[in-house]
Formats: C-alpha cells, structure tokens, sequence
C-alpha cells in the first residue's frame, strides 16, 4: 500500500510537471544565454538540487547552441578570409612602399647627382668646380685684360717714339740731304772754277 501511495504521488506530481511544462513554450529567440536562463529558471524543480526539463526543450536548446556555434564559426572564417586577404594585401603594399622608396631613393640620388664629362658627381661639387672654374677665367681675363691694356699701352708709346725718331730721322736726312747737296755745289763750283784756270 505504501509502494501504491507513493507511485500514486509520483504519478501525480509528474502529470503535475508535465501539465505545467506543457503549456509553455521554449522561447526561440534571443542569445543562447538568455535561452540557458529560461531554461533553468521555468524548469520545475524535482528535489532541491535537481530540476525536470523537457526534452524538445533541451534538443531545441542544442539545435538553437549548434546554430549558434556553426554561425560563429563560418563568421570567424570569414573574418580569418578577411584577415588573411587583409594581411596580403598589407605584405603587397609593403612591398610595393618599399618598391617606391627604393625608387625614390633613386631618384634622389640622381637628383643630387649631374655627369660632368660622363663622371656622375654630386651637384654642390659640380657647382663648386664651376664657379671655381668661372672665377679662374675672370682672373685670367682679368689678367690679359690687364697685359693687353699694358702692352697697348706701351705699343702706343712705342709708335709714338718711332714717330718722334722717324720725324726727327727726317728732318736730319733732309738737313743731310741738303749739306749734301750745298757740298756737291760747293764742289762743282770748284771744279768748274778749276776748269777755268
């Protein structure tokens, strides 16, 4: 009897549990938290420490948990798709700045840099030997300038002399010339005076 009573209760008490778990429904939305929470909290307590739960219960809880699971796994893939595609593209840029810098530095270098008779030198030499070479030939300019000023200088001295010799060489020939010709007179004076005698 006493065996009769007590399943009687159990009996009761589980058409009790089943009836009230019956008429609620597992909510299907929200976070899976959310859905373990409900779970555990409209699950009817069967002893102190243990609960009845519902069976679709816990398979839609495992359905809802692998969905869940299976989203944030094709999810992280494609962000690790995205990372990855991200990373080369990040390595291909990196190669090409350094494509780029490696240019650049190229550039500069030939920017910095002139051929002076085929020799490529850097430009602030080239500059530097330039000028140094414009102001070699201003000083020898200066300097022939100078001799050639000198030297017409003395050339017109010169002339100058040569005119005063020439005028003074001409003025003694005609002096010559002309005692020349007074003794020449002088001579023929005597000859024909002789011839008289």
């Amino acid at each position: 009897m006493l065996k009769f009573k007590y399943l009687l209760v159990v009996i009761l008490l589980n058409t009790t549990l089943f009836y009230s778990q019956s008429t609620q429904k597992f909510i299907d939305s929200g976070s899976v938290k959310n859905q373990f929470d409900y779970l555990i909290n409209e699950s009817t307590n069967y002893y102190q420490e243990q609960k009845i739960v519902k069976n679709q219960w816990l398979l839609k809880l495992k359905k809802n948990v692998t969905d869940s699971i299976s989203k944030n796994k094709n999810t992280i893939d494609i962000h690790k798709n995205n990372v990855l595609n991200q990373q080369k593209e990040i390595d291909s840029l990196k190669t090409r700045l350094s494509e780029i810098e490696a240019i650049n530095e190229s550039l500069n270098t030939e920017q910095q840099q002139i051929s002076f008779l085929g020799i490529p030198m850097n430009k602030s030499l080239y500059k530097t030997i330039t000028y140094g070479l414009i102001l070699v030939f201003m000083g020898l300019f200066a300097f022939f300038f100078m001799k050639f000023k000198q030297s017409n200088t003395i050339t017109k001295e010169a002339k100058l002399a040569l005119k005063e010799v020439e005028e003074e060489f001409e003025s003694h020939r005609a002096k010559a010339l002309e005692r020349e010709q007074k003794a020449m007179r002088r001579l023929q004076d005597e000859l024909n005076k002789n011839k008289k005698d």
